[in-house]
């Protein structure tokens, strides 16, 4: 449930509810788009044109960096949430910068890889397999950048209005995005990472 200061307008709680709901809704559409992009890739993974196999291509090492710096960034966002509650404006912003430079650290691995696999030869059009490959990460990597975008414009507020009602109702949103997409990779470690490789 979400606090309310004393100076919001009557009917607040209930645009409240609808926004959450509403945000709920999304969330759920979201899940439907990767359950048909892992979908996808299952069916797909093994159709490799005659490419090297997923055990070739992967480096479990430095995707398991990956996951982490991203949890991490999913453990210090709930910290900013709780500082709001707190009504400390500082470490809230304090915490949303650590996220936001673990999100940008986590972005910048992907990228890499990305662009490593493409430089050896084995870009999104190389086999069916890739191809499932650099939808579903990529589709998780483009909402990372989304969520970078929005910690900026949360933080701007954050620091120009205080923590009122209306941004921690935003900040709780963001939460729960974010928390999603850590939920999201740790499936597409395990399914497309982990059982690749081994």
């Amino acid at each position: 449930m979400i606090l309310q200061s004393s100076n919001q307008v009557p009917g607040t709680h209930e645009d409240t509810s609808k926004t959450t709901l509403g945000f709920w809704i999304y969330l759920m559409t979201d899940c439907v788009l990767f359950a048909a992009l892992f979908a996808t890739f299952v069916v797909l993974r093994g159709n490799t044109f005659g490419g090297p196999s997923e055990r070739e291509l992967y480096q479990l090492p430095s995707i398991l960096i990956e996951t982490l710096v991203l949890l991490t960034s999913s453990f210090t966002c709930g910290l900013a949430v709780l500082a709001a509650r707190n009504n400390n404006v500082r470490q809230v912003v304090s915490w949303l910068v650590v996220t936001f430079i673990l999100g940008v650290a986590f972005l910048t691995m992907e990228i890499s890889e990305f662009s490593q696999l493409a430089h050896d030869g084995h870009s999104w059009a190389a086999s069916a397999s890739l191809s499932a490959f650099f939808t579903l990460v990529g589709t998780h990597g483009l909402h990372i950048s989304i969520g970078l975008i929005w910690i900026v414009v949360l933080a701007w507020q954050i620091i120009n209005r205080g923590v009122t009602g209306s941004t921690l109702r935003r900040l709780t949103l963001f939460s729960m995005f974010w928390h999603f997409l850590d939920i999201i990779w740790i499936f597409i470690f395990t399914i497309v990472y982990l059982i690749g490789v081994l």
